[in-house]
């Protein structure tokens, strides 16, 4: 019986692992770009970048780039686009 009580527990315990938690707003904002552009496997990258750059501007790239229907790789893109919005605002 505390066999079956163990394994339940290990279920329980693995299940959780697969659920993740949002602690800070640019982790959030992170995962907000990523489901908009659809692109989930690069999560992580979204999230630095939320925590370095202004989330409005992000998310605002990110709604643009997504609204457009020819756009194969909206990652990719997103990232082209982000980055010349950037070097505009810097001259």
């Amino acid at each position: 019986m505390s066999l079956n009580i163990d394994k339940d527990y290990l279920n329980t315990i693995k299940e959780r692992g697969n659920t993740g938690r949002v602690h800070k707003k640019f982790q959030f904002t992170g995962l907000t770009i990523a489901g908009i552009l659809g692109d989930e496997k690069h999560k992580s990258l979204y999230i630095k970048m939320a925590q370095k750059y202004d989330e409005h501007k992000l998310i605002t790239t990110a709604k643009s780039v997504a609204e457009r229907k020819n756009i194969q790789n909206k990652g990719a893109y997103f990232m082209k686009v982000f980055h010349e919005e950037m070097k505009n605002i810097k001259k």
